[in-house]
């Protein structure tokens, strides 16, 4: 393979912007319809991200310890989409053929053979990727509802209990779907791993979530979800090492903070941990009692509340990480961020300005999500609403 020539030849296909996907999703459902129930029945969200993911793979064609890594985890994650071996070479038809059609007389025969190539490898990652899993975890978990309690309006805190033990580690990101709804939306339990098995969702529901709607408006005790293998590394504590922290949380950012705090205090080894969390008005910290519960018992966790705006000064607004850097100097100490994109990038623009490396922030990416199968994701965790909150 010519990894330069199919990265050449995918950024003239992808600057057709959304026509790709069109193209894409109509050869592969008019051609193999059996597809199409992989696949939510509201489409309007997939076009960026088959475009994100296959960007992504093709960049990282010539990194063959990268990207076999992340083709591993999307293989055992698909399987939740009941993606069968048999499938593949289905997508593999579909992604050729738009290629051919948007690259015209630029497509070759050294190039066909080439993305073939590619592509066969792709599906020969996932697919024993897949095989593998089976002997280890199951495709998702059932899980009850035990508790649910609306927050607020559009926040609501969901308790729920897995028929089978689902290992997680604070600061993973947990599939969540409805039998209802054929969409997953990713959220971080807000709880470090507990004896009882039980994972705390704090979700809020987003504009047009079909997953986020259903579970804050539409859900009550006793009802099941499904639950898919925990992913993600970048909030986890393995990233900080022995380090102080400092942890920056905004909206339903706070869910992924909790159970870190909670890890922390499981592992009880001295590590000191100072807390922001930042809302837009006093009314808007949902959780005020959890954040209580945890400063009045861990003497090593100083927490700071920060209300972004203040009615004497119209027009202001205070972000959690303005209030840190001007309260202290942080930078030695690992800083995990958790909100929503716009509080994230703000976060973490200020603390590169303010001289923090770029290894010592730890965040979960911008508008990434793990939605479905390969040929409609980017890479996980989103963050829409970042990290617990509408994934």
């Amino acid at each position: 393979m010519d990894p330069a020539a199919l990265k050449q030849s995918w950024n003239l296909v992808a600057a057709h912007g959304d026509q790709v996907p069109l193209y894409f999703y109509s050869t592969l459902f008019l051609a193999h319809p059996e597809t199409r129930q992989m696949f939510p029945t509201n489409m309007a969200g997939q076009r960026d991200r088959l475009v994100g993911a296959l960007g992504h793979i093709v960049s990282h064609v010539d990194q063959v310890d990268h990207l076999v890594g992340f083709l591993r985890e999307l293989g055992a994650d698909h399987r939740k989409f009941a993606v069968r071996a048999e499938h593949y070479p289905a997508v593999g038809e579909a992604l050729l053929a738009t290629l051919r059609h948007f690259l015209a007389e630029r497509w070759t025969e050294d190039l066909a053979r080439d993305w073939s190539a590619a592509y066969t490898l792709i599906a020969k990652v996932m697919t024993e990727a897949a095989q593998a899993a089976e002997a280890q975890t199951p495709p998702w978990w059932v899980a009850e509802i035990v508790a649910h309690e609306r927050r607020a309006f559009d926040v609501a805190v969901l308790t729920v209990r897995p028929q089978y033990l689902l290992p997680f580690a604070a600061g993973q990101s947990v599939g969540v779907s409805h039998p209802a709804v054929r969409s997953w939306r990713y959220y971080s339990p807000a709880n470090a791993p507990r004896a009882d098995g039980t994972l705390e969702f704090h979700v809020r529901a987003a504009p047009g979530g079909a997953v986020s709607s259903r579970l804050v408006y539409g859900c009550a005790v006793g009802d099941q979800l499904h639950l898919a293998a925990p992913v993600g590394q970048r909030l986890t504590l393995w990233s900080a090492g022995s380090s102080d922290l400092l942890l920056l949380a905004a909206g339903t950012g706070w869910a992924p903070v909790k159970a870190l705090v909670e890890q922390v205090a499981a592992e009880d080894t001295g590590r000191q941990v100072a807390l922001y969390v930042g809302a837009r008005s006093a009314s808007e910290f949902y959780d005020a009692d959890g954040i209580d519960k945890l400063a009045a018992s861990c003497p090593w966790l100083s927490v700071t509340q920060v209300v972004a705006a203040d009615a004497r000064r119209p027009g202001e607004f205070t972000h959690a990480v303005d209030r840190a850097l001007a309260d202290a100097d942080w930078r030695s100490r690992q800083v995990f961020v958790c909100g929503a994109d716009a509080m994230v990038s703000h976060a973490v623009s200020t603390l590169t300005r303010a001289g923090y490396h770029e290894s010592q922030v730890h965040h979960e990416g911008l508008g990434t999500q793990w939605y479905g199968p390969t040929w409609r994701i980017a890479q996980a965790g989103s963050v829409p609403d970042s990290s617990g909150g509408a994934r």
